[in-house]
């Protein structure tokens, strides 16, 4: 049966709700200080599995991609059309929308609720209190690294192409175990546009550097793929 655009529509803004839901959702309800809770271990991992769980329950679908650097490094890969792109980002961006109101709805119900949605930030705003360029260098550089697993996990020339959706979720886990500290890791301008809109003030004013920094990175993983890593002669054959 052939998949609709509605479907990947869907898919994909379900997958992204769920991504923002229970990453967001385990630095804001399961806990975050190390010592109560699951700690920074936990939302790593809370992070990385929501991927795994996804790429499992819409991958066949969508491609489960839940984040438009994914989509936009796609459409510079040459693997996707931009027309399509446009829509799956936006499903993503509607997607991280609802999860982080879905989040908000939850939190809010406890007396002793800050507010706080798992937004990303620097300098003030960093949870340990790096600055701009800290944050820019972390978010080009593990959106790149995130992405080159992407990119060779999904090759047609993997043999290993079936777990895909598991190496694609520890490499999460991995940047969001070191990447924590310094912005609360975006990687995934959905899983940030949502919880700054929602949150507003600081974290809506800062949002910009968890947009233009991983499509950065996620544009120059394209580039560096096709162009250095899989020759274009190897595409050809």
């Amino acid at each position: 049966m052939k998949v609709t655009a509605v479907s990947k529509f869907f898919a994909e803004l379900i997958g992204t709700m769920v991504l923002v839901l229970m990453g967001c959702g385990s630095a804001v309800i399961a806990g975050a200080d190390g010592t109560t809770g699951v700690g920074l271990l936990g939302i790593a991992f809370a992070f990385g599995l929501s991927v795994v769980a996804m790429a499992y329950a819409i991958g066949h679908i969508s491609g489960c991609h839940i984040n438009p650097a994914i989509s936009i490094a796609m459409v510079a890969a040459g693997r996707m059309k931009a027309g399509e792109a446009a829509y799956y980002i936006l499903a993503q961006i509607i997607g991280a929308i609802i999860g982080a109101a879905i989040l908000w709805a939850i939190a809010s119900g406890k007396a002793e609720y800050m507010g706080g949605l798992g937004q990303n930030g620097y300098g003030d705003f960093s949870p340990q209190k790096y600055n701009l360029q800290s944050g820019l260098i972390a978010e080009v550089i593990f959106t790149f690294i995130f992405l080159l697993v992407i990119l060779g996990s999904t090759s047609t020339k993997n043999i290993n192409g079936g777990f895909a959706g598991l190496s694609i979720g520890l490499s999460l886990v991995l940047i969001h175990i070191v990447g924590i500290p310094i912005t609360g890791v975006s990687v995934n301008p959905a899983r940030s546009i949502g919880p700054a809109l929602l949150k507003g003030g600081e974290a809506l004013s800062q949002v910009w550097l968890f947009i233009v920094a991983p499509i950065a990175g996620a544009v120059l993983a394209a580039i560096v793929w096709s162009l250095l890593l899989e020759r274009p002669e190897q595409k050809a054959a």
